[in-house]
């Protein structure tokens, strides 16, 4: 895939938030299902091993419709994904962290995420 404009990143977004907040969630069910069959304790509500292959399964799928669209999924706990942009004829990444609910960050492609700073969402618009 290619470039990211600013609408496009948004609208991506906003189609992938209800699929990053089940990453979320089963990401969690799957890490203290797997911590509690490791001590051997009861899973309860959970499930055993069966449902641990199925959330490993499930987290697999929606990692990959979120890479299909052509953003980046650079960390997984926390989720951390990025939107290949340009501004002013630069490499850049909009840079959206879990717990955000909108694109406010960007980074340049070659620094990463220890040089994000905030989105002027109309200087970028304007590029």
């Amino acid at each position: 895939m290619g470039l990211f404009t600013l609408p496009e990143a948004d609208a991506e977004l906003a189609r992938l938030l209800p699929i990053l907040d089940e990453l979320v969630a089963v990401r969690a069910d799957a890490t203290e299902l797997s911590a509690t069959l490791k001590r051997h304790e009861d899973p309860g509500s959970l499930g055993g091993l069966p449902e641990l292959k199925g959330m490993q399964a499930r987290l697999d799928e929606l990692m990959s419709e979120v890479q299909e669209t052509g953003a980046e999924l650079m960390g997984f706990a926390p989720l951390l994904i990025d939107f290949p942009a340009e501004l002013d004829g630069v490499d850049i990444r909009l840079c959206w962290l879990e717990g955000d609910r909108e694109l406010a960050w960007y980074h340049r492609g070659d620094l990463g995420f220890p040089a994000r700073r905030p989105l002027d969402r109309a200087a970028i618009a304007d590029a």
